[in-house]
């Protein structure tokens, strides 16, 4: 029998609750029969060991970019430092980026003016983009369509209603879903009902590892293996065979990162 596949395109591993156990981590991936993870980073440091780490295992890819959250931290010489290391055959995409009005150390215009200039990378060098979204859909649809051009790229932790999934779409956007859509809660029905409703060249799977660990392990740490089982939650949602799960998701990802 042929196994699936299964690709994570959106993680954390150089996060600090992985840096005594990450070869573990990564043969833990391989168990499940991971194929890759797409790593995000959210400081231009962050970014550096990122790609060293990807250099080192073949099973880890990049997204460099400074987090919204961090952007109040940033020093020119940071940005510049992410635009040299996006040169790089190893990172693959420019991220993470985006807004978040949930936190509130990162003035929300030094968020919009880091967003657009991750945007602008991105296109330049026709890299996908990851975006992150926290209470912030409408000022990020905003900016989006303001812009008035497509896009290649994810809305990681997709979380939307039905309409901005439309909307993220038309601009050319994949969806990433997460260990979110498989928490029990009635208030995630509704994600679930738009999840249903996705295109299915447009849907991606990811752990946000080490956060958001997906049911059953939902308060533990989560880990890039744990795609699988977001994997097989999304072919319930869907109707589908975790066969057929397996083999789209990892297409699409194929398919919007390039590099791979």
């Amino acid at each position: 029998m042929t196994r699936n596949l299964w690709i994570d395109t959106h993680a954390h591993v150089t996060n600090h609750k992985f840096a005594d156990k990450l070869d573990q981590i990564l043969q833990n991936a391989r168990e499940a029969h991971v194929k890759l993870i797409i790593s995000a980073s959210t400081t231009a440091d962050d970014a550096q060991t990122l790609v060293h780490l990807a250099h080192a295992h073949t099973i880890v890819k990049a997204a460099v970019g400074i987090h919204p959250n961090d952007t109040h931290l940033t020093q020119p010489a940071d940005w510049q430092r992410v635009i040299t290391l996006a040169d790089d055959p190893v990172v693959i995409a420019i991220g993470e980026t985006g807004l978040d009005r949930y936190w509130k150390d990162a003035p929300f215009d030094v968020q919009k003016e880091s967003f657009q200039n991750h945007l602008d990378l991105a296109q330049s060098l026709g890299l996908p983009v990851v975006i992150h979204c926290r209470d912030s859909m409408p000022d990020i649809l905003e900016l989006l369509e303001g812009r008035n051009r497509t896009l290649r790229g994810t809305m990681h932790c997709f979380i939307g209603n039905t309409d901005d999934a439309k909307r993220l779409l038309a601009l050319g956007l994949h969806l990433g879903i997460g260990g979110i859509s498989t928490f029990a809660n009635k208030e995630f029905d509704s994600l679930r009902e738009t999840i249903r409703q996705i295109p299915e060249d447009r849907i991606l799977l990811e752990t946000d590892a080490p956060f958001l660990s997906p049911h059953p392990f939902r308060g533990k740490t989560n880990e890039p293996a744990r795609v699988a089982v977001v994997g097989e939650a999304l072919a319930l949602v869907r109707g589908w065979s975790v066969e057929k799960c397996s083999s789209l998701t990892t297409a699409n990802a194929e398919n919007l990162f390039r590099r791979i």
